[in-house]
This record gives C-alpha cells, sequence and structure tokens, in this order.
C-alpha cells in the first residue's frame, strides 16, 4: 500500500525550479478588454515605491484604511501557509465591473486591488494589483517593517525569508513572474473576486472560511450599488453554488476551484493537460469530478507512488495521485507548486475524507445496482 508522501524536503534551489517551470508555462500573450466605461487614468509604468503611496489608506500613521475601498472575503480562500488575510478593492468613481461573461469579468480601468498577509498577528507582506490604462495590469508586492509602521516595494524577483515558518521553512514574498504564473492562467486575472466566490449562497464547510467583513460584499451588494452590471439575472435569482452529492464533496471542489483551478481550466495554458478544477457557473455538470475520479495519471511526478495510477481512486485515497501531490511538499511533486511552504492538513483531511466517501457511494451504486 502506497502511503501518501508529505515530506519536507526540497526547499533551497526547488524554490528556483519551481519558478522557472511554471514560469515556462506562463500565457505569453492575451487579449485586453476594454469595453466598459472608465475614468482615464493615467499609465504606470512601475508601480509605487512604498503601500502608502498605492492610495490603500486615508491615514497611513493611523494605518487607517480608506472606507471608499470595499473590503471583502472570498468563500473558499486561496491556501497560504496559515496567513491571515485582509483584502480590499477599488473601482474609479462612475464606474462599474462587466458581469456579462460570469467567468471572466472586466474590470475598469483603474481598478485597484490590495492583499494583506499576517502571520500570528504580524503583518508580513501587502499585494497590490492595479488596472492600468493600456488595459494591462500592474503587479506589487511590499514588505512590512518589523515594527508594523512602513511597507516598501519588493523587488521584481520577490523576497525570500519574509517570516519563518515550521520546520525551517519560511515565507516567501513571490517575484512579478511568480504571481503572474497562477494570474494569467485563469480567464481573468483576478482570483477571488467573482461570480462563484462572491455568490451569497456561500459554503458553510469551506477550508479555512473567513468571517465577512462589511458591508459583506456579495453579488447583491455590487449589483445593488451599481457595481457590477452585465450579470446575467439567474445568477441573481438563483445565486450559483458547487452542486454536489454531498457537503463533503461540495467542500472538496471549491477548495480545489481556489488552489488549483486557476491553472488547471478549460481556457488555459494548461488545458491540454485535461485536468479541469475550476468550477463554471456557465455549464452543467462539475468538470473537477469528470477529469478526476477514476481518470488516470498521464504523467506520474517524480516521488508518486507506482500505484497512483488515477487521478483519484474511489476509496482509495492514499494511492490517490491528487491525494498524493496535495500531500507533499516535495518541489518536484508538490501542488499548488507555488505560493505554499507548508501541507494544508485541514485540506488533506478533506480531500481524503472526500475520496474515501467516493469509494463508498460508488460501492453502494453497485449493490444497488445489483439488487434492481
Amino acid at each position: 500500500m502506497a502511503k501518501v508522501i508529505a515530506t519536507g524536503e526540497g526547499s533551497g534551489s526547488g524554490w528556483d525550479r519551481r519558478s522557472a517551470a511554471v514560469g515556462a508555462m506562463l500565457i505569453l500573450s492575451f487579449v485586453v478588454l476594454t469595453n466598459v466605461p472608465a475614468i482615464p487614468q493615467p499609465a504606470t509604468s512601475t508601480p509605487p515605491s512604498t503601500l502608502q503611496e498605492t492610495g490603500l489608506y486615508a491615514d497611513f500613521a493611523a494605518l487607517q484604511v480608506d472606507p471608499a475601498h470595499l473590503a471583502f472575503a472570498p468563500q473558499y480562500p486561496l491556501w497560504s501557509d496559515g496567513a491571515t488575510k485582509r483584502r480590499w478593492v477599488s473601482l474609479p468613481p462612475g464606474t462599474a465591473i462587466d458581469g456579462s461573461d460570469p467567468e471572466a469579468w472586466i474590470f475598469p480601468l483603474g481598478t485597484r486591488f490590495w492583499k494583506e498577509f499576517s502571520f500570528n498577528g504580524e503583518k508580513v507582506e501587502t499585494r497590490y494589483l492595479e488596472r492600468r490604462a493600456d488595459g494591462q495590469w500592474l503587479y506589487a508586492a511590499y514588505a512590512w517593517s518589523s515594527d508594523g509602521r512602513d511597507a516598501q516595494l519588493v523587488p521584481a524577483q520577490g523576497k525570500r525569508g519574509a517570516y519563518k515558518l515550521a520546520g525551517g521553512r519560511s515565507h516567501t514574498i513571490p517575484g512579478v513572474a511568480d504571481c503572474k504564473a497562477c494570474h494569467q492562467g485563469a480567464p481573468s486575472e483576478v482570483l477571488g473576486f467573482g461570480t462563484l466566490q462572491l455568490s451569497p449562497e456561500r459554503d458553510a464547510g469551506a477550508p479555512h472560511a473567513e468571517v465577512r467583513p462589511e458591508p459583506h460584499v456579495d453579488l447583491s451588494y455590487l449589483v445593488d450599488k451599481g457595481l457590477l452590471v452585465g450579470l446575467p439575472k439567474d445568477l441573481l435569482d438563483a445565486p450559483p453554488r458547487i452542486v454536489a452529492a454531498t457537503a463533503t464533496e461540495r467542500a472538496a471542489l471549491g477548495y480545489m476551484h481556489a488552489n488549483c483551478g486557476h491553472c488547471h481550466n478549460e481556457r488555459g495554458s494548461l488545458q491540454n493537460i485535461g485536468l479541469f478544477l475550476r468550477h463554471s457557473v456557465s455549464t452543467a455538470g462539475e468538470p473537477a469530478i469528470a477529469t478526476t475520479v477514476g481518470q488516470p495519471v498521464k504523467k506520474p511526478a517524480p516521488g508518486q507512488s507506482p500505484d497512483a495510477v488515477l487521478r483519484v481512486a474511489p476509496g482509495h485515497p492514499e494511492r490517490s495521485g491528487l491525494m498524493q501531490r496535495v500531500s507533499s511538499r516535495y518541489s518536484a511533486l508538490q501542488m499548488p507548486p507555488l505560493g505554499t511552504e507548508l501541507i494544508d492538513d485541514e485540506a488533506v483531511r478533506l480531500l481524503y475524507r472526500w475520496i474515501a466517501e467516493k469509494g463508498a457511494s460508488s460501492q453502494q451504486a453497485h449493490v444497488n445496482e445489483e439488487g434492481e
């Protein structure tokens, strides 16, 4: 019987290998859509040198966030080694998001996002995303000083050793190329702020679920305030949710949507792999089940056990390829390949339970069929 691999090897130069491997899969070109009316914004060729200059705070000395910015929390958070996160979005006055394609919202020029990462109550970094006048997105990250009173721009290659984690590992502030490796693999470069993530029909079983900050930004709020236009009415009448056989399955699919689906989806650069873990609100069926359960592993990763021949082997999480990759932090095997140094134990337990339950449901279906 195979064991779920949970090795701590592969830090150091492993990060360089992962960055190079994922960087090689970046989308080299993409279509810029600009059909939403927007107030012209001056082009920003380089990000501001300090977080203060990005406009997040109304009073930086008091660390008072500008109340004009909207705080939000996605229903399926991305795992980042246990970091606590706060997020804000700001749209230029008089503009709105075009939600006519519910899979890829179009944000007005000048839209800004911030995401703050804290460990054990200590602010470590704040990431910044801005849609420039040329329609492209500007990526930046700011490292907080040890006293929490200042945050300076991190070099484009990122910053290692930003915060010490367990097991001799440390949190790395990603470089611009690492950010783009994930953000440019999805239908929209904005992750965590979209139709499913902001659905009022939130999953109570979502791993690492966060308390929604005021004013509880969701689809209804954005539409009511005129900040989101064009969203199909049926998605307001029946808020989107992942349809699953059990609560465990819904949470597991939601976790994979947030942590894997930005690369593994039907529109991204990895579509030829045929592994689609991003939930679609526009089509029937669940691609994450269709492309994992009982489906063969196309090419085993180094360190994967020989008996892990299926991506998900119903009833056998210990010999499921997906389970082994999520459970490892060996650089050649781990998934996701970037942005995490520690195994997400809560997600491992959830996925283990889901795969075990899939075996039980398959067995029951077989018994029912035989009895008919």
